[in-house]
């Protein structure tokens, strides 16, 4: 193999060049890096653009503030299309190629589920935004949706109590957050003295649009002469039809009222809202709250949004709680290292933007208020029933056999499934 020599002129480019190179890969070293995963097309789409759109903005507003330990954040965005396998690996590739420092993402419990072996492999750290079934707490995940004893229970008390609710549809999509929680659901009915007969439980695939004999048969399920509503874990644009058909059938919010948890201002803006008026939706922050914070995070949201007509809903509430908690974790911290910032974010707070404060827990979620809203033929929700004050999250279930005696608490116990009866830890993280 012949040995050539570089004239002058040209080695000294190509030092030049090796130079540049190794500036500009100094140069993104000194940024912290935030991973976003969410589903930017297929079925989860409707629900999930926004929170990508949400973390830009929060990106943003930090570094506008400076960033953070003196470097700039830059955002990674992947799309998972809302295919499970997929969000694995792209969760992969954000932790072990792009070498992210933290990532916000997900929306249901089958891909959150889908990446935990990925963030636990690889020690990334990872924000979950939404409402989920519970019966989970990993040393790698901050869940700052709501835990079932947030959203589901609180919602079917009021259905009980205020409405006088005697037989309930439990209506959900197929797979692991709609089938948990309805599971919880249930146990809660029968304790609370609600016959077998008295529930219905029906699930239909993602992107479902076939409601005609499912609603048929609720309709028919309502008729004997016992007041009937409908709690909804349906997930996506299976929503769209599901509603309609209920207004085809002619089934109003006071014949069969419904109370849905994946159903959001950002759904409701995409619907012909009409015959949705009087139906019901539970969560942990409406945009139509009157509250300083909320005003200011709103008009925050439409100039970087550059759209006075976007909504703002709860999980990108969330997705600003757990971002704000992170951020100042790091700051706490003096570092981005994942174990350093998961033990110094318990134990802090950051304002809610519904007047009240989130704290993280010492079992990876937060306080949070409980609403129960009316949806308004703008797509806007009005409050018709609240907690008094924030509900701390309980990642295990009191009201199924195998979890009631299972806690969490990553701070004394070092485990997110401690058996307190066998007084063991019955798994590394979960």
């Amino acid at each position: 193999m012949a040995i050539v020599k570089l004239r002058p002129h040209l080695a000294g480019l190509l030092t030049g060049v090796a130079l540049g190179a190794a500036s500009f890969a100094v140069q993104a070293a000194d940024t912290i890096k935030v991973g976003v995963l969410h589903s930017l097309s297929g079925t989860m789409a409707i629900s999930e653009t926004t929170l990508k759109d949400t973390v830009l903005m929060m990106v943003d507003e930090q570094n506008k503030k400076g960033g953070l330990l003196g470097k700039k954040l830059e955002a990674v965005v992947v799309d998972p299309a809302s295919n499970w396998p997929l969000f694995a690996e792209k969760a992969r590739e954000l932790l072990a190629k792009d070498k992210v420092d933290v990532v916000f993402g997900c929306w249901t419990s089958v891909s959150r589920k889908s990446v935990l072996p990925v963030f636990e492999e690889l020690n990334g750290l990872l924000f979950y935004p939404v409402q989920y079934e519970g019966e989970e707490s990993s040393k790698n995940v901050f869940y700052t949706g709501a835990a079932p004893n947030q959203q589901a229970i609180p919602a079917v008390d009021y259905l009980m109590n205020d409405l006088e609710v005697e037989r309930w549809v439990l209506a959900g999509t197929d797979y692991v957050y709609p089938r948990t929680t309805n599971k919880i659901l249930e146990a809660y009915l029968k304790a609370k003295g609600v016959a077998a007969d008295d529930i219905m439980i029906n699930y239909t695939p993602f992107g479902h649009s076939d409601w005609q004999s499912i609603v048929s048969d609720i309709k028919k399920f309502g008729s004997a002469g016992k007041k009937t509503a409908v709690v909804s874990t349906i997930n996506g644009d299976a929503n769209v039809p599901f509603y309609k058909e209920l207004a085809n059938q002619q089934i109003s919010a006071e014949d069969i009222p419904v109370v849905a948890f994946s159903v959001g201002e950002e759904e409701l803006a995409g619907l012909d809202t009409g015959p949705l008026v009087g139906h019901l939706a539970a969560w942990n922050y409406f945009m139509s709250i009157d509250t300083p914070a909320n005003e200011a995070a709103i008009a925050n949201w439409h100039a970087f949004i550059k759209n006075d007509e976007r909504t703002f809903n709860d999980p990108m509430e969330a997705t600003v709680i757990g971002f704000n908690l992170w951020a100042k974790a790091v700051e706490k911290a003096k570092t981005t290292e994942v174990d350093k910032v998961s033990d110094a974010i318990i134990g802090l707070e950051v304002p809610n933007l519904t007047g009240g404060t989130a704290k993280m827990l010492a079992n990876h979620h937060l306080t949070k208020p409980v609403f129960i809203g009316e949806i308004r033929d703008d797509g806007q929700l009005d409050v018709v029933w609240q907690t008094e004050g924030e509900v701390p999250g309980d990642a295990w279930s009191d009201f199924l056999d195998g979890s009631k005696d299972i806690e969490a608490d990553w701070v004394t116990l070092k485990c997110g499934n401690y058996n307190t009866k066998t007084k063991k830890c019955s798994g590394q993280n979960y």
